[in-house]
């Protein structure tokens, strides 16, 4: 997977001002994207024209100011304080060259300085749905089809290239797994790395939150009939040992995250 962006569409991008922090954060096209928790940051959905009269599926992303808190926070959790553009331009380079089948990140920038507060990111849009929404359907229709093994297989194969290369993604729900079923199988893609993050240490306990955050997340009846086969094949051969450590970490994770869930909605 390169990182070869075609020329027509940085053409297109830089005709729309989207070539730099001061013109993404002036764009007023597209189709902004809300949801609860965003803060200063911002999505938009673009479809964007090139000069050979191709039209691009795109995301624009633009990061607002960020506090020193929570620069400093995030600093000490993963050793790292650039600007949180930066950091996904980079989370989705990483996990391209490991073999992760995730977006392409077109163009970036961020405010100069020790301290860069404002940053944009344009990505190109993966195809399909996500598993959260398409995930029940597909498998029901690959069951008749005998399709559910070779789903299995390239989803734990995703999650073996992304810790495989180290990185853990902190929100590995199947709402950030997007499906595809193509002629040639289902495709996978993962989205939104911009928060993941190599950990420097405890690498099992973020293993273990990433796969309980799909567990968790996943239709009962795949987990039901296929987890076991799932871990199998991410932990790979010879690993046998290491499935019952996994399998119970994996379960008390998941156990906690359901009553933290009940409490929450106890309070709402």
């Amino acid at each position: 997977m390169t990182d070869h962006v075609d020329p027509s569409l940085l053409a297109a991008l830089a005709r729309e001002g989207l070539d730099g922090v001061e013109g993404a954060f002036a764009y007023g096209g597209g189709r902004d994207l809300v949801k609860p928790g965003l803060g200063d940051r911002q999505r938009t959905h673009l479809c964007i024209a090139d000069g050979r009269g191709r039209t691009h599926d795109l995301y624009l992303k633009r990061y607002g100011p960020e506090s020193l808190v929570a620069r400093l926070k995030r600093f000490l959790k993963t050793g790292r304080s650039a600007s949180p553009a930066r950091i996904e331009c980079e989370n989705i380079r990483a996990a391209r060259a490991a073999g992760v089948p995730t977006m392409q990140a077109v163009s970036w920038g961020e405010e100069p300085g020790l301290l860069p507060r404002r940053g944009y990111l344009v990505v190109a849009a993966v195809p399909g749905d996500a598993l959260e929404r398409a995930g029940r359907e597909f498998l029901a229709r690959a069951d008749q089809q005998g399709a559910v093994e070779e789903f299995t297989r390239r989803l734990a194969d995703l999650v073996r290239a992304l810790h495989g290369a180290g990185l853990v993604h902190r929100d590995l729900y199947s709402s950030h797994i997007f499906l595809h079923d193509a002629p040639g199988g289902p495709e996978l893609h993962l989205i939104d790395l911009a928060r993941a993050f190599r950990p420097r240490w405890r690498t099992f306990r973020w293993f273990v939150k990433d796969l309980a955050q799909l567990k968790c997340s996943m239709d009962g009846a795949w987990v039901a009939s296929c987890w076991e086969a799932f871990l199998r094949r991410y932990l790979g051969d010879g690993a046998e040992g290491e499935l019952v450590r996994y399998n119970r970490a994996v379960d008390r994770k998941v156990a906690a995250m359901r009553s933290r869930a009940r409490r929450n909605k106890g309070r709402g």
